[in-house]
């Protein structure tokens, strides 16, 4: 399995250009700086600077909804969890058994709401952006991450694929011995841990495959090489002006809210 963005052409995306530990590390600049404060200047501004350079990349717009759609499915659902039980404070506006929606906390809904779709979209892009492979290759031989890992993972990863064709295959050889017309709930468990045990066997039989084959054994050489060029560099210098841009505007405004050590 290959995740990557592709364009309306089939052609590569443009995040394909850059290193995958690029993505990664310049998302989690991002992340880590929005983790910072709880307000809605620092997420907006990084938000909009976010989208300003998709445009700059020309990444195709289908193309980002198609593929960050579960971020703005998910933030919301938090927003209004904070909303109906978040911290009361100013004007309570209803007031139902535990229910309390006040000024307070729609503050912090909103906030969580855009801080969530701030965070979430660069770490998504970075993700759906690399391919595994060369992934793989740039957390060893950039990251010096330990080899047995990033292999064990990446090939761990690549028979997530071919989890659904298990499940449906199980359920016709189920459904043609007669057991699965009982409840949909109880079917349902009985097949996961059918599927549970035949991806223990699977993953067995590939930890001695790549133990037969020496994984770990001595130093390994690879196929492809991972290079730094100069435009990771610069991704990573404007993922670096983003975040202190965020910062900067929520300290000038008034509204920067720490969230470690506050009170």
């Amino acid at each position: 399995m290959s995740i990557s963005l592709q364009t309306r052409h089939g052609g590569p995306s443009s995040l394909s250009r850059f290193n995958p530990l690029a993505l990664i590390v310049a998302a989690l600049i991002l992340s880590l700086t929005l983790l910072g404060s709880l307000d809605l200047v620092s997420a907006s501004v990084s938000l909009c600077l976010v989208l300003v350079g998709l445009v700059v990349l020309r990444f195709g717009w289908r193309r980002f909804w198609r593929t960050t759609w579960p971020i703005w499915v998910a933030a919301p659902t938090v927003g209004i969890t904070l909303l109906l039980y978040g911290q009361t404070s100013g004007r309570v506006y209803v007031h139902w058994l535990f229910v309390e929606i006040s000024d307070g906390s729609i503050q912090v809904a909103l906030s969580s709401v855009l801080r969530v779709i701030a965070m979430g979209i660069p770490a998504v892009l970075a993700l759906a952006g690399s391919d595994l492979t060369a992934l793989a290759d740039a957390l060893e031989q950039r990251a010096r991450f330990p080899v047995r890992f990033v292999l064990g993972a990446l090939a761990g990863l690549r028979l997530i694929s071919l989890f659904w064709q298990d499940w449906k295959t199980l359920e016709l050889a189920r459904r043609a011995r007669g057991l699965g017309d009982g409840g949909r709930i109880r079917r349902m468990f009985s097949q996961g841990f059918a599927l549970l045990v035949l991806a223990i066997r699977r993953g067995t039989k590939l930890s001695v495959a790549m133990e037969t084959r020496g994984l770990g054994a001595g130093p390994r050489t690879w196929a492809r090489r991972s290079e730094f060029r100069a435009r990771d560099w610069v991704l990573l210098g404007v993922a670096v002006l983003i975040a202190s841009a965020a910062v900067l505007a929520s300290i000038l405004t008034g509204t920067w809210n720490p969230i470690l050590g506050a009170g």
